[in-house]
């Protein structure tokens, strides 16, 4: 990228993994309309599940997840006992067993789980719904808390795929983020997976914290590939100390300065290309013959509160405090503080305190934002034929990306836009152009990149 457009399009935008972005729902919609939504799902509609494991053993200081630190055990099986009670309840308000494709365990860390308790809710799920034999359950792995009976429950329970949390490779800026986690550790949760047969490793990298340079970075990224993961996301730091307190602990002269960032940006993902991975939109990359590459060329990439996924279902159920879940009448977000989130659900309610229905439009536009953000292009036009919609609606919209087409970040033909291999990791600013909702709302998002 271009100093001069660096600086110019310094901008914070949403991240588009929904559309109204979460700074748009509101206790306009509760567990009331949660339910009734529930109720009124078609009893064949494939179901994606995602679990929201709220604990960490340890705090690091880059993390932007809704998390709380514990040493004991204790407050995390509490926890999962309402988790549980919420399965029930959510399962409860369907009109009968429904298929389940995907299940996706996030956090905090899933891996402070005992291999009981992990198991004991893959067998709820299962006994609630009707979860595919071929369906994807899928992990995210801290590798300093995951042990072999840990990895070995994993697999038993039909796992398809990990996601391991490095970060960065670098002792020193390992312990700028405190999250002290040497290559041996990294390798020997890897040896655990493959020989206990978790098919699908993903790999979790991140550009943009304490000390970190380009070079260094490229040295983190080799270590990675040697591990011969299917997929590696590259995600920016995102510092918004005014969000997550413990992000102060992190120095501000240590972070990378704008073009530092970009440039660790470019560098990291042409290595990662050099070494066979194909780009998947903003942040992904998959090797060629991984199901995320082939649904980037067949053009059925999807983006879901979890990033890019190949998942195709038209729903998504969160469970577990800060949870956040998709219908075709909405989204809906759970209880972010975990103390009022057990309340919620011992006195038998739905944890659900906020969310947004989506109107006709709302779903139009998030198919364009969508399309843009998979593909990187978009033919308006053959997105607004599948709705019925004029497409000279969006000719104002399409009118406002004229600076990124002066600068070569986007091509325009008629009512058709692709972004620029420069211009890629400006998507998001692309999008906004298309997000009815940005001006009158939050301002305080992620930088672009």
């Amino acid at each position: 990228m271009r100093p001069e457009l660096a600086a110019k399009y310094d901008l914070r935008v949403p991240r588009y993994t929904s559309y109204p972005t979460a700074p748009h729902f509101s206790p306009a919609v509760g567990a009331d309309r949660y339910g009734q939504w529930l109720a009124e799902l078609p009893p064949t509609t494939p179901l994606s599940l995602y679990l929201h494991i709220a604990y960490c053993a340890e705090m690091c200081w880059f993390c932007g997840c809704h998390t709380k630190i514990t040493r004991q055990y204790a407050p995390v099986a509490d926890y999962m006992d309402c988790l549980w009670r919420e399965v029930d309840m959510v399962a409860g308000r369907l009109s009968q067993r429904m298929p389940a494709s995907h299940i996706h365990f996030g956090g905090g860390s899933p891996t402070i789980l005992t291999p009981d308790d992990f198991v004991a809710t893959i067998e709820r799920l299962r006994r609630h719904f009707l979860v595919a034999e071929d369906a994807e359950i899928a992990v995210e792995l801290d590798p300093r808390t995951a042990d072999e009976d840990y990895v070995k429950a994993m697999a038993g329970c039909g796992v398809t795929r990990a996601s391991i949390g490095v970060q960065d490779f670098n002792p020193v800026v390992q312990k700028a983020i405190n999250r002290i986690q040497p290559y041996e550790v990294t390798a020997q949760v890897i040896g655990w997976l493959r020989q206990y047969g978790v098919p699908e490793i993903n790999m979790d990298l991140v550009y943009g914290l304490p000390h970190q340079t380009a070079d260094s970075l490229i040295e983190t990224v080799d270590l990675a590939v040697g591990f011969k993961p299917r997929r590696i996301a590259l995600f920016g730091y995102a510092h918004v100390p005014w969000m997550k307190k413990h992000q102060r602990l992190i120095p501000e002269a240590a972070l990378p300065d704008l073009s530092e960032r970009w440039r660790q940006y470019d560098t990291a993902g042409a290595r990662l290309v050099e070494h066979g991975y194909i780009q998947v939109g903003l942040d992904h990359f998959a090797l060629a013959d991984d199901e995320m590459a082939e649904a980037l060329r067949e053009n059925r990439l999807h983006r879901n509160f979890q990033g890019y996924t190949t998942d195709e279902a038209s729903v998504l159920l969160g469970f577990g405090a800060s949870g956040i879940g998709s219908l075709p009448q909405g989204y809906v977000a759970n209880e972010g503080a975990i103390h009022a989130y057990k309340q919620v659900i011992r006195a038998g309610r739905l944890a659900t305190t906020r969310g947004v229905a989506v109107s006709p439009e709302d779903l139009l536009r998030r198919s364009l934002i969508e399309r843009l953000m998979c593909d990187l292009s978009l033919d308006v036009e053959a997105v607004c034929a599948r709705f019925g919609a004029d497409p000279a609606q969006f000719d104002a919209e399409l009118d406002g990306l004229a600076g990124l087409e002066g600068d070569g970040l986007l091509t325009r033909e008629g009512r058709r836009i692709t972004m620029t291999e420069e211009g890629r990791p400006l998507v998001r600013a692309a999008c906004a152009v298309f997000d009815r909702y940005l001006r009158a709302g939050e301002t305080r998002h992620s930088k672009a990149v």
